[in-house]
């Protein structure tokens, strides 16, 4: 039997409407500033080469696919909830800065994983090993789509730089601390993936450093540092490495039960790649036999999704996300902003811990 997983959310607050709305004004900005930057790309390398903008569709189909926006949701609610002009649009490139940053991850991430299908269509890698083949050019079509998504990913990061090259030193900092982290938990995801040692804490750190930061607590960090408002970070941290942990665990829940055309990716990566989640950590500890079952066929993978319940894991995880959601909660209450920002940041993170895609 395959359970699919669909996040029951708990009781939160109702988005504050002021808030909520000013955050929607600026959103279209930052898709706006995507398209304009990346067509300006794909106009000026097209012309000199037509060849030479592949990486630049590769970066701009995923942009274009869609996506949660979360990072550039939380970096604008950052600078929002510190007091940032709506009027004054220094945090856009910021917010557009960080979804690239995420398109370079995603990209070099589905290499990683061998991943086929990001946002429901094929990942960069996928595609243009297609393109090879049916083109009947020279060498292996796998190592060129590789090569072909590295590079973009490679472009996606050097994007995010060119935009943030004209923000302040404060912002500038959390910038580089933000990719380093984002690298180093990369890395270690990696390393953990073939030592396969349950150790809950390093896989607590990898989700913290790996996605929980880069997702919320840092954009939030450096939304409120374009506005000036050093003093709301405390705050920040705390909030973000609770909904971070939680927003991780949600992930690897949605791997492992998650519906795929829901999702937009394969559901079972994480088995198949060996990946030491919290989740996978958690679950060895509780049953020795668990690990045998990795890496899992079809029909391993089907035995694993049962043990995940019947040893009380998933359930367990479960409550661990709504003590996490509770504590961010308790974090943003208590931070120095006005009380239709800790509302709004309070639901969102009911929205992003309770999601199913």
């Amino acid at each position: 039997m395959t359970a699919h997983v669909m996040a029951t959310p708990r009781p939160a607050p109702a988005p504050a409407t002021t808030a909520r709305q000013a955050l929607m004004s600026l959103l279209p900005r930052v898709e706006e500033r995507l398209r304009t930057f990346l067509s300006a790309e794909y106009d000026r390398w097209h012309a000199l080469d037509p060849r030479s903008s592949v990486p630049i569709d590769g970066i701009a189909d995923l942009v274009d696919a869609g996506g949660k926006r979360m990072r550039p949701a939380f970096c604008l609610s950052g600078y929002l909830a510190a007091g940032g002009d709506p009027q004054d649009h220094r945090v856009i490139p910021v917010a557009a800065a960080l979804e690239l940053l995420h398109a370079c991850a995603l990209i070099h991430d589905d290499v990683m994983d061998e991943s086929p299908v990001r946002r429901g269509a094929p990942t960069v890698h996928t595609s243009q090993a297609a393109l090879h083949r049916e083109r009947g050019w020279r060498g292996a079509a796998g190592r060129y789509g590789e090569n072909v998504a590295i590079l973009a990913g490679d472009l996606a990061l050097v994007y995010s730089d060119e935009i943030m090259a004209q923000v302040e030193p404060a912002v500038a900092a959390e910038w580089h601390l933000l990719r380093s982290e984002l690298i180093i938990g990369q890395y270690m995801d990696v390393a953990a993936s073939v030592q396969f040692e349950p150790d809950p804490e390093t896989s607590r750190w990898i989700a913290i450093a790996k996605s929980g930061r880069y997702t919320i607590h840092r954009p939030l960090v450096l939304g409120a540092a374009v506005a000036g408002r050093a003093d709301a970070a405390p705050a920040f941290e705390e909030y973000g490495a609770a909904l971070g942990e939680a927003f991780q665990l949600r992930d690897d829940l949605l791997d492992a039960f998650g519906d795929s055309e829901v999702t937009g990716k394969p559901s079972g990566l994480d088995f198949e790649q060996h990946k030491m989640t919290l989740l996978m950590a958690l679950a060895i500890q509780r049953n020795a036999h668990i690990r045998e079952l990795v890496p899992a066929q079809l029909r391993g993978a089907d035995h694993l999704r049962e043990l995940l319940i019947e040893t009380g894991v998933r359930d367990d995880v479960e409550k661990h996300i709504d003590g996490l959601v509770e504590r961010a909660c308790r974090a943003i209450a208590a931070a120095p902003l006005e009380p239709e920002w800790r509302e709004e940041l309070a639901a969102m993170a009911h929205e992003v811990a309770y999601r199913n895609a």
